[in-house]
């Protein structure tokens, strides 16, 4: 295996893992998982140093609907604890993928998940203006009633599919379990960490911590954890195969190079909205401004040729 001081950050979506449309078979994400393994194998045995973060959207939702529909028999688990419960699951689940993938080559690198905690700012903004939508759609407005008045929730409707629970989605300040990430990758290991953003906790006046009910953005923490690591690459695989401006119009246009001030424009133009691609690129101009190069948005299937520059979005300084 060649060496190199390169090191990247992949951050998953989460139709890396579980996209819209399929069943959500653990064969299924397991094939799905694969599919990118190999592009991130390939970039250990070219000798960089990986870390991965991966996100839960899909994952955690159906975490709390089994909460949901097991509430009779058990009782529900907070919100931080079904972040954690994902991070688990999905982290063995890429571990394994990614180890088979690697054996597979004839390589043998050490691999570690990592159940993360970021701690977030109870004065965050977010915390007064719930916006992340999460968990099961309710049609009954007489237990959307009874949820805001037991549980004190923020339920909104959603594009007439029904009410879902809004939550705080505050910024991440930092990780937590950093200081055992960093020293895990300096030894050479391959380290996801901050799944699904990490689970959000906030500092009480004594020092010690506390789960919260929110979510983080898991390319915010991934751009953070690339921070904390000197990496030098950050690789957003996503659902589409670039940015683009204009993007679902007739006049879309594919993005395949930015500059920093450049993506700085257009994301002040509303280009980008928030519910999706804007904290990629908000995470993309926290990665450079903190030391990072090279920024990469790219799909499953280009992400190879992507991660090459010769393929998907490319983002520098």
């Amino acid at each position: 295996m060649a060496t190199s001081d390169h090191s990247v950050i992949f951050a998953l979506g989460g139709n890396a893992i579980l996209p819209a449309g399929h069943a959500g078979t653990i064969d299924e994400q397991y094939a799905l998982t694969a599919a990118t393994m190999e592009v991130v194998a390939e970039r250990i045995v070219a000798g960089d140093r990986v870390a991965i973060v991966h996100g839960n959207g899909p994952v955690v939702g159906n975490i709390l609907l089994r909460n949901e529909a097991a509430k009779a028999l058990i009782p529900p688990m907070p919100l931080h604890i079904c972040n954690a419960d994902s991070q688990g699951g999905i982290g063995y689940m890429v571990q394994q993928v990614l180890g088979n993938e690697l054996h597979r080559r004839g390589v043998s690198t050490p691999i570690a998940s990592i159940v993360t905690q970021v701690e977030v700012d109870p004065a965050d903004p977010a915390f007064a203006k719930p916006a992340k939508p999460i968990g099961p759609f309710y049609h009954d407005l007489g237990q959307v009633r009874e949820l805001r008045e037991r549980k004190g929730w923020v339920l909104a409707e959603d594009a007439g599919r029904g009410y879902r629970r809004l939550v705080p989605s505050p910024r991440p300040r930092s990780v937590v379990e950093g200081d055992v990430i960093r020293a895990l990758s300096s030894q050479g290991a391959v380290v996801i960490a901050a799944g699904g953003g990490g689970v959000p906790v906030v500092r009480r006046a004594d020092g010690a911590l506390q789960g919260v009910e929110a979510v983080v953005d898991k390319d915010l923490s991934a751009a953070l954890l690339g921070r904390l690591l000197g990496a030098r690459m950050l690789v957003l695989v996503t659902a589409v195969d670039h940015v683009s401006r204009h993007f679902g119009r007739p006049d879309e246009e594919d993005l395949p190079r930015l500059n920093a001030r450049e993506l700085r424009i257009l994301l002040d133009e509303g280009e980008f909205p928030p519910g999706s691609m804007g904290p990629k690129m908000e995470a993309a101009l926290d990665f450079l401004a903190d030391g990072g190069e090279r920024v990469v948005v790219a799909s499953t299937r280009n992400l190879a040729l992507a991660c090459a520059g010769r393929s998907g979005t490319q983002i520098t300084a």
